[in-house]
């Protein structure tokens, strides 16, 4: 089977970079000890139970009989190493948000471990769903070539990477959960959306994410499901002419953003609530709408701010998540039409990474899609709204009060209002400029046969061939 993304993945170390190209690769070598069923269940994985035993500590029972790739046993070591590792200062994860209350893991036993937490956190058992687990004696003897010739416990083996061509994993025969049905996965980047239909038309491929809503039609299997995915600009609020809030509110004003769902997306996408989550999520607000379209509106706001014409950057990729690149253009366009002087600049993406995740530089304007499998809003706020926030250009103190304090909060009513509160208060200070939710669109081959996940993973053991 042949699967296309959009760029070569940046690593293949599974816990130092939050990128999507990398993850189609790893979620597939590497395991966690939850996982989510095709109905976004948490259920056990390389953990076969887990229990609260006091307000900070969680203590999870470990699988018998799981071995790594390269022969090592899977037991309460690993664990430790992998918490610790994804925490340590030294590693500097991209991925710090998705586990940001855990301080340290104790082995209890051989096959037990207890996860501690800064505070109490309810959101515990959906956090180690995004911790992958390593070998350590693997990462310790050549950190080099752990982060390019992967070994986990999971369906699919490492066989080779030539970057820029593509990666190859084979069936793990041996693997606890049984040898999955596809033997060879070969994961190939091509940046071009024309390109990759085209080699889905050809049978060159058997899947394609992003798949653009106006190929739909010519791809010989299309599927498309609700998406988490919410493409949204991130505004420097601590510097520069985006520090005057008037100008943050005039560029969600100068927006049409039903437009772009229906012009870019084909209709493949609805107009976010004023807020990066969905009604699913918890913590979404219901009282909070998005900024309407006024361009009158936005342009009063520029001229009340005093805004000068300084050139506004939007940092951008290209190729990564559906449509962006048109996404990006477009709303430059918008922006211009309402007066302000706005260019976008194009990084391959791990240079784009290197700014996304780039505090002490700060971009005027960052493009990213933001997905939130975890369904809990804490890790939107936690990446995207708080001060110290991996990914944030935001920063209220009293907004991030709120986040810290509402991430250990066990009443969940009172957690809810903390999140509602956020959401309110984001909104009105136009932290973020929101634009649509974006469902997920696939191409498939005739042969393949295989029903897409809510939290948008591309699990190859889930897949067959006819």
């Amino acid at each position: 089977m042949t699967v296309i993304i959009g760029e070569d993945p940046s690593t293949l170390d599974p816990q130092a970079r939050d990128d999507g190209n990398e993850r189609v690769v790893t979620d597939n070598v590497y395991e966690t000890l939850l996982t989510r069923d095709a109905d976004a269940n948490l259920v056990p994985l390389l953990a076969t139970e887990y229990t609260q035993l006091d307000a900070t500590t969680w203590q999870f029972k470990l699988r018998e009989g799981v071995t790594f790739h390269n022969g090592a046993p899977f037991n309460a070591d690993a664990v430790v190493f992998s918490v610790k590792r994804i925490i340590s200062p030294e590693l500097n994860s991209e991925q710090l948000s998705n586990v940001g209350t855990i301080v340290d893991a104790v082995k209890v036993d051989e096959m037990t471990v207890n996860i501690i937490t800064e505070g109490p956190d309810p959101t515990l058992p959906a956090r180690v769903y995004w911790l992958k687990i390593v070998e350590p004696g693997y990462v310790q003897a050549d950190p080099a070539k752990f982060a390019n010739e992967p070994i986990g416990t999971g369906p699919y083996k490492f066989v080779s990477w030539n970057r820029g061509v593509e990666v190859v994993l084979q069936a793990n025969a041996d693997y606890w959960g049984g040898a999955p049905a596809i033997q060879t996965v070969r994961v190939r980047p091509i940046l071009e959306e024309s390109t990759r239909l085209a080699a889905l038309q050809a049978g060159e491929a058997d899947l394609v994410p992003n798949l653009l809503p106006e190929q739909i039609d010519q791809a010989p299997v299309a599927v498309h499901t609700p998406g988490l995915d919410f493409p949204i600009i991130l505004l420097n609020t601590r510097s520069g002419p985006l520090a005057d809030v008037r100008i943050r509110q005039a560029i969600n004003y100068a927006v049409d953003k039903e437009l772009l769902a229906e012009a870019i997306y084909g209709g493949f996408a609805v107009v976010a609530d004023g807020q990066v989550l969905t009604p699913g999520h918890f913590g979404y607000n219901p009282d909070v709408e998005a900024y309407p379209y006024d361009p009158e509106k936005a342009r009063a706001l520029l001229a009340e701010a005093g805004y000068d014409g300084t050139e506004i950057v939007i940092e951008s990729e290209r190729g990564r998540w559906l449509k962006d690149g048109e996404l990006v253009e477009a709303i430059a366009g918008q922006l211009t039409e309402v007066g302000l002087n706005v260019r976008v600049n194009i990084s391959e993406f791990s240079k784009y990474l290197d700014i996304l995740f780039d505090q002490e530089n700060r971009a005027q304007m960052i493009f990213v899609s933001h997905d939130n499998p975890f369904l809990d809003a804490d890790r939107t706020f936690s990446n995207y709204v708080a001060c110290d926030g991996r990914g944030s250009s935001y920063c209220n103190e009293e907004v991030t009060r709120l986040i810290n304090e509402g991430r250990t909060e066990i009443d969940q009513k009172k957690r809810e209002a903390m999140y509602h509160e956020v959401v309110r208060i984001t909104r009105d200070e136009a932290a973020i400029l929101f634009l649509v939710n974006v469902e997920n669109i696939y191409g498939l081959s005739a042969r393949l046969q295989w029903t897409p996940r809510l939290d948008g993973r591309i699990l190859f053991a889930t897949m067959s061939l006819k």
